[in-house]
């Protein structure tokens, strides 16, 4: 097997981090593998581009980082970018509950977090400890969690103002992976404004579709 570091650091990190080059004919065990865990991620390189896979028990995604590569490659075609739910939709009630919660703390800020029981495969409403909260500014705590529940919505309001992420949001969101959801203007009669993405990877991603029941899975 081929060393990709001399340096043990460098190599741990490497080898947690895989790199996979899309076989032209058969299939890949290094992927095959990655495509099947519970939680893993890699990189896979096709004619198609340079994918980001990852793998969480609640998420499976794969998507491009890069456009097709224009030298000749040796290899085939990674697939189609997919990112599918593995817990399935969100109840839309419990969108509903966070809502009527974040209108209850007005004209302050507030959060909430959607977390997933992969033994019980339930969703829950987790109301996170609140170390400050104002009309334009919000500091809240992530829960610590046993390994077999997992965030899948982390949610924050902008009280009476537009739905957006901020650089704050943006320097909080890098290095998890979850969707990640802003409500504004949460009196409005006719329901909220909401920006959302996936964040994955280091990246900020927009949802496919609604991650909510009944929301008609268009975004």
């Amino acid at each position: 097997m081929t060393v990709l570091a001399d340096d043990p650091t460098a190599a741990a990190l490497l080898a947690a981090f895989p790199c996979f080059p899309a076989p032209p004919t058969g299939r890949s065990p290094g992927l095959d593998a990655v495509r099947a865990s519970r939680v893993g991620h890699c990189l896979a390189v096709g004619r198609d581009g340079v994918f980001l896979i990852v793998r969480r028990p609640w998420l499976e995604l794969e998507v491009p980082v890069t456009s097709p590569i224009a030298a000749y490659l040796p290899y085939g075609a990674v697939g189609a970018p997919r990112a599918d739910l593995r817990c399935g939709l969100i109840p839309r009630t419990l969108l509903d509950e966070v809502i009527t919660q974040f209108r209850a703390a007005l004209p302050n800020e507030a959060a909430a977090f959607i977390v997933w029981d992969e033994v019980d495969r339930a969703f829950s409403l987790h109301m996170p400890e609140i170390d400050e909260a104002t009309p334009s500014r919000l500091i809240y705590r992530t829960p610590i969690l046993p390994s077999h529940r997992h965030i899948v919505c982390d949610i924050h309001s902008h009280g009476h103002g537009r739905a957006f992420f901020s650089a704050t949001d943006d320097a909080d969101d890098v290095h998890a992976t979850k969707i990640a959801l802003v409500l504004g203007r949460v009196a409005h009669p006719d329901g909220p404004d909401l920006a959302s993405r996936l964040c994955a990877g280091g990246m900020f991603l927009p949802l496919p579709r609604s991650p909510f029941d009944g929301d008609g899975h268009d975004g």
